[in-house]
């Protein structure tokens, strides 16, 4: 009996059952396309005579030495890491275009190539004469690095077969296809194929690969959501344009603690770490000011100290407004409809800006 036909939305994953001009999931438009079936497998009666091998099996009790980690020397990258790159694993990066994803893992791969690991950095979205020119800016010009643009996988993993480098970075997974996968690179289908060959491949050949992944308006990771349950770490890379500064968190971590943070600052030389992020928080001066408060929280296993800063004034004519920045306004809500309910302190007539 023919299998039924299944359609995927490109933007979020989504499985259906027919296609629909909207997804129903993610509310794209125009995002639904049909699944290609695979070729028929063995029948089930045809199993037994297609025994497959047995495996070894190990007793849950068993000693073994943990993985060796490597540490890049960029204290930033490798706390949000759990104190290094592991061996035979794979990690996705992802972060709003022009954020500064290239530029960190070009910083990173010197930076562990200059600690004795072999790094090979793949582009599929730049010229290597791009790469190069932006190795020089950053003055890594010198550093160990063997660079090559190639969006074809098999080429990409051939070559890594055969250069057994200790780390590997493709950028970016969109970017690459598989000539088994009847699609265009970046589609569901080609996504989740190339990212199930690099992570299968860094898992046998016992190499640590990075993949750089792109983000939705939504800031989700471009493509399925399979995708980032394959890898073994998934790294967000955010900042606000116009504004220096950069967090790299980690939302998953097979190895080390998730919701991790590293501070980075987007200097003309490229990202440099930043020692204590609560300074970034905190305003320059020394005197108390109304409506100004310092809040002490936790993110991942680091202290940070944040100042928060309100004003109320009067409204004119008409409705008060309420203005967040960084906030959720949701919230603010919540909270002067409390203080008006249970302190009685009115907010009617009045603008709060937080």
């Amino acid at each position: 009996m023919a299998k039924a036909a299944s359609f995927t939305c490109s933007n979020c994953g989504a499985v259906h059952s027919k296609w629909t001009g909207r997804c129903d999931d993610c509310g794209a438009w125009n995002t639904i396309t049909e699944d290609k079936p695979l070729s028929a497998g063995p029948s089930a009666k045809g199993l037994g005579a297609m025994r497959g091998a047995s495996i070894r099996l190990s007793e849950l009790s068993d000693a073994e030495a943990p993985p060796a980690r490597s540490a890049s020397g960029l204290d930033e990258l490798d706390r949000v890491l759990g104190g290094g790159l592991v061996p035979a694993s794979a990690v996705l990066v992802g972060g709003d275009p022009g954020i500064g994803k290239s530029t960190l893992l070009l910083q990173g791969a010197a930076a562990f190539a200059r600690r004795g690991l072999k790094a090979v950095y793949i582009s599929g979205e730049e010229a290597a004469a791009q790469v190069r020119m932006r190795a020089k800016r950053l003055g890594l010009a010198d550093a160990p690095v063997k660079l090559a643009t190639e969006t074809n996988l098999r080429n990409i993993l051939t070559t890594l077969e055969a250069e057994r480098p200790d780390l590997a970075i493709i950028d970016s997974i969109q970017t690459m296809w598989l000539d088994t996968v009847d699609s265009a690179p970046g589609t569901v289908s080609q996504v989740r194929s190339t990212a199930h060959e690099l992570t299968t491949f860094a898992k046998r050949q016992g190499i640590s690969v990075i993949l750089v992944g792109h983000v939705t308006k939504e800031g989700q990771i471009a493509g399925p959501r399979v995708v980032e349950h394959m890898v073994d770490t998934v790294l967000y890379f955010e900042g606000e344009r116009g504004h220096q500064f950069r967090i790299l968190r980690a939302v998953k971590n097979r190895f080390g603690p998730a919701d991790e943070i590293g501070v980075f600052e987007m200097t003309s030389a490229g990202l440099a770490e930043v020692a204590n992020p609560s300074a970034l928080f905190l305003s320059e001066t020394d005197t108390p000011a109304p409506g100004s408060a310092v809040f002490a929280g936790i993110e991942g296993t680091r202290p940070v100290l944040c100042e928060f800063q309100a004003l109320v004034s009067p409204a004119p004519a008409g409705q008060a407004r309420r203005s967040v920045v960084g906030w959720d306004g949701g919230r603010l809500s919540m909270i002067l409809a409390v203080l008006e309910a249970r302190c009685g302190i009115p907010f009617a007539g009045l603008d709060v800006y937080l």
